[in-house]
């Protein structure tokens, strides 16, 4: 059985890694207190003593406001960490997957869908620390597989502490009679987490390099959400268009997924997965 090592595995992507791939691949999910991996050496040792054949990490600050609240330490969890993860993988010769986001795009001048060959200036802190990341494992290591996820959701919750996603809030909010507002001025793909778990082994085979990695989606928040009303056969009366969302700005994160499906992988267009999901959960 091959093994795998997967960082963050308390964190909402790193659970349902591990919770994908149990009784497939040998895991070993180290906490904190195991291997901080801020430091260098203690991740070359733990690599090193449990020898895995693919890493993927997945831990991560990823609030935009706290990182901005808190500089120095998402710097060196979301870059020093990452670093040491892709140079540890190499000196052990395991396969290292890295999970970057969309936010590399926020700022970008470029309309999408954009491609991975863009020169992106990320606007916020977040998608500066992942775009650095990305560089700085691929000087260390550059066989290391860089993913940019989207916003991910999931209709389960594996975690009490986890934070709300784009579904079960939606699923919650239908339950009651309010006005629900969505951006008009905001696209981005919304994507399963067990979509990209699913996809995840055929990642392994990879070049090294970056690959957008997500549903693909063409419409505004607002125009997803009033498409899916009418699929599912709900009221869009009570939907209403926000466009002060972002300062009034216009947010553009989609992804083309022309290399990633080069690659043979592919991925459900945002809106077709959660009228499915969207089904499952309401018969479930």
């Amino acid at each position: 059985m091959k093994r795998l090592l997967v960082t963050g595995a308390s964190g909402f992507m790193g659970s349902r890694v591990v919770d994908f791939y149990r009784g497939k691949y040998e895991i070993c999910a180290p906490g904190h207190g195991e291997m901080d991996i801020t430091e260098e050496a203690e991740v070359i040792s733990g690599l090193r003593d449990w020898r895995p054949d693919y890493v993927v990490h997945c831990a991560a600050i990823s609030d935009i406001g706290r990182c901005e609240q808190e500089p120095e330490r998402s710097l060196r969890i979301n870059v020093d960490g990452a670093v040491n993860l892709a140079k540890a993988s190499a000196l052990v010769g395991a396969k290292c997957l890295l999970c970057s986001s969309d936010q590399v795009y926020a700022g970008s001048i470029v309309t999408g869908p954009h491609r991975e060959t863009e020169k992106v200036t990320p606007g916020n802190l977040y998608g500066r620390e992942k775009l650095l990341a990305e560089e700085k494992c691929l000087e260390v290591n550059p066989d290391c597989v860089s993913l940019r996820l989207s916003w991910m959701y999931d209709a389960r919750t594996l975690n009490e502490k986890e934070h709300g996603d784009f579904l079960r809030t939606l699923l919650a909010k239908i339950r009651t009679s309010e006005t629900l507002r969505y951006p008009g001025n905001d696209m981005r793909g919304i994507t399963d987490v067990n979509e990209v778990a699913e996809h995840l082994e055929a990642a392994f085979s990879l070049k090294g390099g970056v690959y957008n990695f997500g549903s693909p989606n063409a419409k505004s928040m607002y125009d997803t959400v009033h498409s899916l009303f009418e699929k599912l056969g709900w009221e869009t009366e009570r939907l209403a268009r926000d466009g002060e969302a972002h300062g009034g700005n216009s947010r553009d994160l989609t992804m083309s997924q022309e290399k990633t499906n080069g690659a043979g992988i592919y991925f459900m267009d945002t809106e077709e997965r959660l009228v499915r999901c969207i089904r499952a959960a309401i018969q479930n």
